[in-house]
């Protein structure tokens, strides 16, 4: 049995030094881990594209993609262009899950950045090598998405948006064509 003593020593400790709350988006980013390495180990174009139809913000990245051309995207083409966006990104993942093979990952700490939260991640891969991930998520309807990832310094939504906006630059201005390489 723990004397007055004890108790009171613990109570003081406990509030000399509070637990620092985990933040939300913190939570939501082991979700978003769990399911990026199952989709990982099973290295399909289907398995990650569940994953970013569940968590990331696919119309908010597909729009700065497309940089001055967004204004240009009919808005009866949007949905078919954010769903090429979706199928972008997954093959893309797809395709380097074959080269970088993950053994695990931490989640780090949140900070908050303006309007959105960055979670910060270390990436372990088989051979040994380690990476950082900064993940960067916004609150919209009622819920975190994931809206970059920086992978050793490099945005994937910047490295898109480049992509992107050359092709359309490459056919004068024309989105069409984008639209469907991006759905092939």
């Amino acid at each position: 049995m723990l004397s007055r003593r004890h108790v009171l020593g613990l109570m003081a400790v406990m509030l000399a030094s509070p637990a620092r709350a985990e933040h939300p988006s913190v939570a939501y980013m082991r979700s978003v881990g769990k399911d990026m390495l199952a989709a990982h180990r099973q290295g399909t174009v289907s398995a990650f594209m569940r994953v970013i139809q569940r968590h990331a913000d696919v119309s908010g990245i597909g729009a700065y993609s497309l940089g001055d051309y967004n204004n240009k995207l009919p808005a009866g083409q949007r949905a078919r262009y954010n769903r090429g966006v979706a199928n972008f990104m997954a093959r893309y993942f797809a395709e380097q899950s074959h080269i970088y093979t993950i053994a695990k990952y931490d989640i780090g700490e949140a900070t908050v950045d303006g309007d959105d939260i960055l979670v910060a991640s270390k990436v372990y891969l088989m051979d040994g090598q380690t990476y950082n991930v900064m993940w960067r998520l916004h609150w919209t309807g009622g819920r975190y998405r994931v809206t970059d990832a920086k992978v050793l310094g490099f945005s994937l939504t910047y490295m898109q948006r480049g992509i992107f906006t050359s092709f359309v630059a490459k056919q004068k201005g024309n989105i069409g064509p984008l639209i469907v390489a991006l759905n092939r």
